[in-house]
């Protein structure tokens, strides 16, 4: 089995995990981040859910999140897979060190890992970007990039046509030459609640006391291992195709 075949075939079962109904586990995490979530100061809500807009909005439209590293211009797919984990595993020990430092500060820190996490997950998603080839100084890859976040982090309803508009890129990306139509059709409130339902649950158990350095450690690493099977496929999806087009 040469690379690109196993590639596919990682691409297939990650698409079958993708669209594999909730179990036990997923249902009660959601009940109870809920609850924990109800019990969070409406103040500390409206802080987090500014912030996330914010940054959001800093990544898609300004040039913050900008590698300083050229674009890898090799189509070589293994190679930019080898140099992918590299990247993902200094990002990882960033988000870890940076989860157990706030949950071990209690509720007011954890304000604060919000919007650091997001950061984290956005200059790693750019830095991503240019290992796979694709300039982020275009702002049809900053929308890819935005894409990719949602689909890692949307409810089972909205993956489906967020995996199809990955899928079909080549032909999507030829709308998004500026900012002007995106701001006015962005539903930024549809794209806070499903990131904050996505990760409520894992975030809120770090302001636990006495267990909060260890949970949030715990929840930057779940967290951002799957943004890097979300993005990983992403691009590779995108490479192969380009490689040898396909049909759908």
């Amino acid at each position: 089995m040469n690379y690109e075949q196993k590639v596919i075939n990682e691409i297939i079962e990650w698409e079958r995990q993708l669209f594999k109904p909730p179990g036990w586990l997923e249902k009660t995490s959601k009940t109870i981040g809920t609850r924990i979530n109800n019990l969070i100061p409406p103040k500390v809500h409206n802080i987090i859910t500014t912030t996330i807009k914010s940054i959001v909005r800093t990544a898609l439209f300004g040039a913050e999140y900008t590698p300083q590293k050229p674009v890898q211009r090799s189509s070589d797919l293994e190679r930019a897979d080898q140099d992918a984990q590299q990247l993902f595993s200094l990002y990882q020990k960033i988000a870890v060190a940076e989860g157990a430092g706030t949950g071990a500060g209690g509720i007011f820190l954890n304000v604060v890992d919000f919007p650091a996490l997001i950061a984290i997950k956005m200059k790693y998603l750019f830095e991503l970007a240019h290992v796979y080839g694709y300039d982020t100084k275009h702002f049809s890859e900053r929308v890819f990039i935005l894409k990719v976040f949602q689909l890692t982090f949307s409810g089972p309803e909205q993956r489906a046509r967020l995996l199809d508009s990955i899928k079909r890129w080549d032909v999507e990306k030829l709308q998004w030459h500026s900012d002007t139509d995106y701001s006015k059709n962005m539903d930024w409130e549809t794209f806070q609640k499903e990131y904050r339902d996505a990760i409520d649950f894992r975030k809120m158990l770090q302001m636990v006391p006495g267990i909060g350095a260890v949970a949030g450690a715990w929840a930057n690493y779940t967290i951002l291992e799957e943004l890097r099977e979300s993005a990983t496929n992403a691009y590779r999806i995108r490479k192969l195709k380009e490689a040898a087009p396909i049909e759908g």
